[in-house]
């Protein structure tokens, strides 16, 4: 179904875009016209997508700290944490104003009801941190963490059919959580692991998950390999267009990190050391910084 259009445009992409990368990720701006940090007016189109999370992008000035911060999922998903851990994640998401938490399932409803009658939106994943369980399960749990109060889901794309060219199944896996989400307007963004998959892999994923119907795709769950690069939200910028956003997640620990995904296309950040992003704290876990 979808191997014609991939193949059509598949080249041009890898063409125009390995011009590009290299600069991407040495934070130097290639002048593409495709990437938030320099083309704000474009934020219009991710308001489809929930964008009141970067309203001051659309060009009131506010402070950068506001404006990154409203940019950010506020992450906290490691198998060890702790309610008292949950606890303070909500807590600091309403002191930064973070545009939501993001825990894992069993948490939500406690998230919800720490977070009712703020800005903060509680946001969780579906098939984490792998992508290969059922698409049955997955909708379960899609439909289990809306009726607790999930207002956004990060769902992970099953990896190796993608890499078995079965795509149709992965369009199907995408829909399943598309058509549960939509009705109650609850958010849907793809992670489609950028580390594990190679180019090619990358700008199928991510017209898939366009036909899908998904608001947003993102680079990583955190939990493999790798996480997310300045080339590869670049590269998912320039396939999915104006119309999606793009979340990236995966080793951004600084507000250098952040920034530099931002310029690369990046309209949303999933991080977990949000509140050093914001305050622009030295991070001494963080490459280079």
């Amino acid at each position: 179904m979808y191997k014609t259009l991939i193949d059509r445009v598949i080249q041009e992409v890898l063409i125009e875009h390995s011009l590009k990368k290299s600069f991407c990720d040495e934070g130097i701006c290639a002048g593409c016209g495709h990437c938030l940090f320099h083309k704000k007016e474009a934020v219009k189109n991710i308001i489809d997508s929930g964008a009141e999370r970067i309203s001051t992008s659309l060009g009131i000035p506010e402070p950068v700290e506001y404006e990154i911060a409203r940019m950010i999922d506020h992450t906290l998903l490691k198998p060890e944490a702790t309610l008292d851990d949950i606890k303070k994640l909500c807590d600091e998401a309403r002191q930064f104003h973070f545009a939501s938490v993001c825990v894992n399932p069993s948490y939500v409803k406690f998230c919800a009801n720490e977070l009712q009658n703020t800005d903060v939106k509680v946001c969780t994943v579906i098939g984490f941190p792998l992508g290969a369980t059922t698409t049955e399960t997955k909708r379960f749990e899609a439909a289990q963490a809306i009726q607790n109060g999930a207002q956004e889901l990060d769902m992970v794309i099953n990896i190796g059919r993608l890499k078995s060219g079965d795509y149709d199944f992965v369009f199907n896996d995408i829909q399943q959580i598309v058509l549960e989400a939509k009705p109650k307007r609850i958010i849907v963004k793809v992670i489609i692991e950028t580390c594990l998959l190679t180019d090619e892999e990358k700008i199928k994923a991510c017209l898939i998950s366009k036909e899908a119907g998904a608001d947003f795709v993102k680079t990583s769950t955190g939990f493999s390999k790798g996480g997310a690069t300045a080339g590869d939200v670049a590269l998912m910028r320039y396939v999915v267009g104006r119309s999606m956003g793009v979340k990236a997640s995966g080793g951004v620990r600084s507000r250098e990190d952040a920034e530099l995904m931002i310029a690369s296309g990046a309209d949303r950040i999933g991080a977990s050391a949000s509140v050093k992003i914001v305050q622009n704290l030295k991070d001494d876990t963080s490459k280079g910084y």
